[in-house]
């Protein structure tokens, strides 16, 4: 079989037990998501993606497969898994899927399925529904062996515009799943002929250690042992190092800021994912830029900075930016909003539907526009407070972890039902 993740919740004081969600998402939600998993006593589910860390489908998976195997649902995670080579095939798929310009060479076709392929013959027949994320193993349903299991294929990317190229390669394979399943309607390509689509945006698990409540203190102190000023302002952006996350952007609109502000701080905090092999070239630039100046600072895993950091930035910062030209979803802003931050966010996927009502204005298209909308956030401190509060209250409605955890069931019995 495919390598199985290990999984387990991020914080010893934190439970699987999804009656701790009620009072963030009321009784009715709890309630129907425990009917659901009844219902689905005896059905083996299985994810598959390419990574166990560094991005959103990790962490929502981190955090969803424990609470489904404490409610009763027979859930696993397990790993496609392959060399640099097929890892940066799979970056420039995903960079296509998001409309960049792609080369597709049939050294490169055979690349992915060659992989697919390897990866495909180690699945065996344990599970009723597999679900496929991404474009890195969306080859295996056509490879794996026939049998009565039912496929769905998650899309967390913004493939509205798809490269054509890439996206008449990978579409046959895409089209032979029972389901697919896209953050948004717009993000389906229209020629797509899918035997059935749904949108399910993703979620934030509140309990976590990434965004659990903190002590002021706490955070105070994390921000103070990274070298931070707690008395000059923080801007901050939290992202994989990536060029839709324009991080580069991030730096300019921080310099246009200080040339009115010059107290102002700007830190960037990233994980590094194994199936990214662009990452590590952008962060040595980032690096690059950070040397030129003494109040940019630049966080990794690498440099010791986990979920509980993260956690202790977000809340620590005065102003959360998410500067992204293409997006999938953006948990970093359900994430900052949810902490009561308020946030300066690129115009792009599924950035805006995260945006309480009153504060589309401050998504943003450009360097000079997000350091105006900076610069008038670092001036109005009742603005702040007030962004911060709709914003939360945004995400408790609609992105919290059960919602998402709900509509994924709902699913998993449609397609058992064709």
């Amino acid at each position: 079989m495919l390598p199985q993740v290990a999984v387990g919740r991020h914080c010893c004081a934190q439970s699987t037990n999804p009656d701790n969600y009620r009072p963030l998402v009321g009784d009715a939600l709890v309630d129907e998501l425990k009917q659901l998993a009844r219902s689905l006593a005896g059905v083996r589910i299985c994810q598959i993606n390419a990574t166990a860390a560094g991005g959103g489908v990790a962490e929502l998976l981190g955090a969803e497969i424990p609470i489904l195997q404490a409610m009763g649902v027979n859930a696993d995670w397990r790993l496609i898994h392959g060399d640099a080579a097929f890892f940066e095939v799979t970056k420039a798929f995903h960079n296509a899927l998001q409309g960049a310009d792609s080369d597709l060479t049939e050294t490169i076709k055979q690349t992915y399925l060659d992989r697919d392929r390897a990866c495909a013959e180690m699945i065996e027949g344990a599970y009723d529904v597999y679900i496929v994320h991404d474009p890195q193993p969306a080859a295996l349903k056509h490879f794996a062996k026939a049998n009565r299991a039912r496929w769905i294929w998650r899309c967390h990317i913004d493939s509205s515009e798809p490269n054509p190229q890439v996206w008449s390669f990978l579409k046959p394979f895409i089209e032979e799943y029972d389901a697919v399943v896209f953050t948004m309607k717009e993000f389906c390509p229209p020629d797509l002929n899918a035997a059935h689509a749904v949108f399910i945006p993703p979620a934030i698990d509140p309990l976590s250690t990434k965004n659990m409540e903190l002590p002021e203190e706490v955070c105070k102190r994390a921000l103070a042992n990274s070298g931070i000023d707690l008395n000059r302002p923080i801007l901050l952006q939290v992202s994989r190092f990536d060029p839709w996350k324009d991080p580069l952007g991030v730096v300019k609109a921080y310099r246009l800021v200080k040339e009115r502000r010059p107290e102002v701080q700007l830190a960037l905090v990233g994980a590094m994912a194994g199936d990214d092999p662009e990452g590590w070239r952008m962060l040595e630039t980032i690096n690059a830029e950070s040397a030129k100046d003494n109040d940019i600072y630049v966080f990794t895993n690498l440099t010791g900075v986990g979920n509980m950091e993260v956690n202790a930035f977000q809340r620590g910062a005065d102003i959360v930016i998410q500067k992204s030209l293409r997006e999938g979803f953006g948990l970093l802003v359900s994430e900052a909003l949810w902490k009561g931050k308020p946030v300066v966010a690129g115009r792009a996927g599924g950035i805006p539907m995260q945006f309480p009502e009153a504060y589309e204005d401050y998504l943003v298209s450009g360097v000079e526009e997000c350091a105006r909308k900076v610069l008038e956030l670092l001036g109005d401190s009742e603005e702040r407070k007030a962004f911060g509060e709709a914003g939360q209250e945004k995400v408790r409605k609609e992105f919290l972890l059960p919602w998402l955890m709900r509509d994924e069931l709902k699913l998993v019995k449609e397609v058992l039902s064709f």
